[in-house]
């Protein structure tokens, strides 16, 4: 597994690097049998470390956590559990996935763009109907069942998650309802 251990404004010493690769990877391996790579960010605001961990798995899942504490290794450590929490939580549901798939994950390239919020205009009407496009980046739209899509979602901590259903070349989306139920579009052809 790949490891990019990087610090905002905080110097990371080899010591903790050897302490992520070591914790983090007994971790993953326990529950995910094939993680491509991973990306821990440790900060500090305040008074407070917070670690944040993204690990992405062959399978094309992504599973993330984020924890605080006063010192950087308890950031760390609670980082590391909440990831394996959630991996031990899924683990039955990943091997089964990860069975029936032969192949890993197709991605389908796809643009994103976020569009400046209306706030700026008050009470005043806009000048005209057409957003302003503050930003514009390159996304994957993932190839899954709808069952992988939610656990995509749920892993993610996402409010919802678009994706290409497997065998078809329309796009649908899952998503959390208000009721705490998943919600599942799916357009006719």
């Amino acid at each position: 597994m790949r490891y990019q251990i990087t610090g905002k404004q905080i110097d990371i010493g080899d010591a903790l690097q050897t302490h992520v690769k070591d914790g983090l990877g007994t971790a993953v391996a326990k529950y995910a049998e094939r993680p491509t790579d991973a990306q821990i960010t440790f900060s500090k605001s305040a008074h407070e470390y917070i670690c944040e961990a993204t690990v992405h798995l062959s399978t094309g899942l992504t599973a993330q956590a984020k924890a605080r504490a006063p010192e950087i290794y308890a950031a760390f450590e609670a980082c590391s559990e909440k990831m394996e929490k959630q991996l031990r939580r899924y683990k039955r549901r990943l091997k089964d996935h990860h069975k029936s798939r032969v192949e890993p994950v197709e991605l389908l390239g796809a643009s994103s763009y976020i569009l400046a919020s209306d706030e700026d205009h008050g009470d005043s009407e806009p000048e005209t109907l057409t957003p302003v496009i503050v930003a514009e980046m390159e996304t994957q739209i993932p190839s899954l069942s709808v069952g992988e899509a939610v656990m995509h979602m749920e892993l993610a901590g996402a409010p919802l998650l678009v994706f290409r259903k497997d065998g078809k070349d329309g796009i649908n989306v899952v998503y959390r309802r208000d009721d705490g139920n998943i919600g599942w579009i799916d357009p006719r052809s």
